[in-house]
């Protein structure tokens, strides 16, 4: 198992930074080459530049109110969710349907009972049998 992660390109986890203007505030952000990558393909869907991405989720995240201390960790976690939902059949990867043009509140409630099934499923394993 480990050679599928051990034996991968260390070039995915090398980190970079780079210098994003964030609603007229230049800022760097350091992320490893995989969720620039992954950032990459997400904002081509939309037409957009990572830059215009990132400014686009930064702003729509201050509006929703999200506590966005940690923005670089706010970045893992939505590329990591794309990914899932595209493991998860609810997106094809390489599509060039726009993500905006998606139904979010669907694909979110799927998520997450999604999400609860596997839990369950995992502490079911899990559980000592007697």
């Amino acid at each position: 198992m480990c050679k599928l992660f051990i034996e991968a390109d260390s070039q995915l986890w090398k980190p970079n930074t780079r210098s994003i203007r964030i609603d007229g505030v230049v800022t760097s952000i350091r992320l490893e080459h995989f969720f620039w990558n992954m950032l990459e393909e997400i904002a081509d869907r939309d037409d957009l530049s990572v830059g215009q991405l990132i400014t686009r989720l930064y702003l729509e995240a201050m509006d929703a109110d999200h506590d966005l201390g940690n923005f670089t960790s706010f970045l893992r976690v939505c590329c990591s969710r794309y990914l899932s939902l595209i493991a998860d059949g609810q997106l094809e990867r390489d599509a060039r349907l726009p993500l905006a043009t998606l139904d979010g509140k669907s694909m979110i409630e799927f998520e997450a009972e999604n999400s609860k099934a596997r839990h369950t499923e995992i502490d079911k394993r899990r559980r000592p049998t007697h």
